[in-house]
């Protein structure tokens, strides 16, 4: 069966009455049609586009900036981007949206391990969505509302949608900043428990809204008492901070500011996401393991690997602590992202690799080289700046935040729960026991200075940089 193209994006239809004759094939290329960019909020963004087939994402972008009067730096804060359920792709400047949208079958043939009749039906749409490429420290320096607005529309999509694991008092105090800019000012007269409770998942994030009303939830959690999150919601509420002689513009200017800088501290902010499964440990007396569905989660700054049921982090590399490679099924039975890591078996130092089957193993993998590439030019470009800073001027890169310090934190690594293999030497033999590496498994890793590992730790002497 052929591969039926969709439609690029939604295209305003030609009215056959208006039309004196048919239009020569040339006209239509050039002509002027309607192309909707959607907003992370499913705003549509409607757009009169000329060439629209031959148009480039450099140029569509210059469109939606101006659409939305947004000022020049809009231009590196966001991207044009194809999503879909089933794929999201940032666009390279130099791509052509339309033809990528025709060719978006092939996509997910080439990237996903969806059935025939999902791939015909889906569609994708030209979404307009941060960059993964900008750097957190340059975005606290973004002053302009509009921008500072949709980065907060965007942060708070993935936090409700648990896209960005967060412990329940984080959620609290974010939430509480979303009631700030949704319901105005704190008024003990208006915002009660009861009215929070009854939008609570417009504050809080979906899976700690969900309250379980079949009876096997009932008999599993007889006696248990379900958690009032619109209480901790509620004092969170009370407690934002308003300024006396502060008009609302900056007022709301500054919560989207303190949304931003909370959401900063979850390592995984600003990352592009992939899917994935990885080997569940063996279990009970039969040994039975299985497969566990996960995200993974890749930024300037590492790699994460969620559970996309429990909404926690399961591993956590920053750049430094990691090797990686991908496989093919002719080298293995099926794509494969490998994570090589330092860690700990039984109180000896050993390697550890964790395997991610994903056919969108090349794509985490060519994103992981390209981040180190950029971290590389930063590097080299903040150094040879710092040698023409005046010595009373801190370095670019010399403010770091804070550490998150819960030990149970969703944030912290659960290396207990990856069914890891311990390194593998030449191929063929397990070593288990081994002196802490100098060369890695595989070719692909940082390698900025003299090369050095640390161990990831088990989450209760971990502490997760934020």
């Amino acid at each position: 069966m052929g591969l039926q193209s969709p439609p690029a994006w939604p295209i305003a239809p030609i009215e056959a009455a208006s039309l004196p004759c048919v239009p020569d094939v040339g006209d239509i290329w050039k002509a002027a049609l309607d192309v909707l960019v959607y907003l992370i909020d499913d705003t549509a963004v409607q757009l009169s586009v000329d060439n629209l087939m031959s148009v480039t994402v450099h140029e569509l972008h210059r469109i939606v900036r101006e659409a939305l009067q947004l000022p020049e730096c809009a231009m590196e804060v966001f991207a044009l981007w194809l999503i879909s359920p089933l794929l999201e792709v940032q666009l390279k400047p130099k791509h052509q949206p339309y033809k990528l949208c025709r060719q978006w079958q092939e996509l997910l043939l080439r990237f996903t391990d969806c059935q025939e009749d999902e791939i015909m039906q889906d569609e994708p749409s030209l979404q307009f969505r941060r960059n993964v490429f900008f750097p957190k420290r340059r975005e606290l320096q973004i002053e302009n509302e509009a921008v500072l607005r949709l980065l907060y529309e965007e942060a708070k999509f993935n936090i409700l949608e648990g896209r960005y694991p967060c412990d329940v008092e984080d959620c609290e105090q974010l939430g509480a900043l979303v009631c700030r800019l949704q319901l105005g000012p704190y008024d003990q007269d208006q915002h009660t428990a009861c009215a929070l409770k009854e939008k609570l998942e417009a504050f809080l994030p979906a899976h700690l809204c969900r309250r379980g009303h079949s009876l096997l939830t009932a008999l599993w959690k007889r006696g248990a008492k379900q958690p009032a999150y619109e209480q901790g919601l509620l004092q969170a509420y009370q407690a934002v901070r308003e300024e006396a002689a502060c008009e609302e513009p900056e007022a709301l200017r500054q919560h989207y500011q303190a949304y931003l800088q909370r959401c900063h501290q979850l390592p995984y902010y600003g990352c592009a996401f992939f899917y994935g499964e990885i080997d569940k440990p063996a279990q009970g007396f039969l040994h039975r393991g299985g497969r566990k569905a996960v995200s993974v989660a890749i930024s300037l700054e590492g790699v994460y690997v969620m559970d996309s049921k429990e909404k926690h982090v399961l591993l956590g590399l920053r750049f430094q602590e990691l090797s990686w490679d991908h496989t093919y099924p002719d080298e293995e039975e099926e794509h494969i992202l490998w994570l090589e890591f330092d860690g700990e078996n039984e109180g000896t130092l050993v390697n550890k690799l964790l395997k991610v089957y994903s056919k969108q193993a090349e794509l985490m993998s060519g994103l992981i080289e390209y981040c180190l590439e950029l971290n590389a030019a930063a590097e080299a470009s903040a150094l040879e700046n710092s040698t023409l800073q005046s010595p009373t001027l801190p370095p670019l890169a010399s403010k770091q935040r804070p550490k998150l310090r819960r030990q149970n934190s969703v944030v912290c690594s659960r290396i207990q729960h990856l069914a890891t293999i311990d390194y593998i030497e030449d191929g063929k033999e397990i070593k288990r026991v081994k002196p802490k590496r100098t060369a890695s498994f595989f070719t692909r890793q940082f390698s900025h200075g003299p090369t050095s590992y640390s161990a990831v730790q088990a989450p209760a002497e971990s502490l997760e940089q934020g």
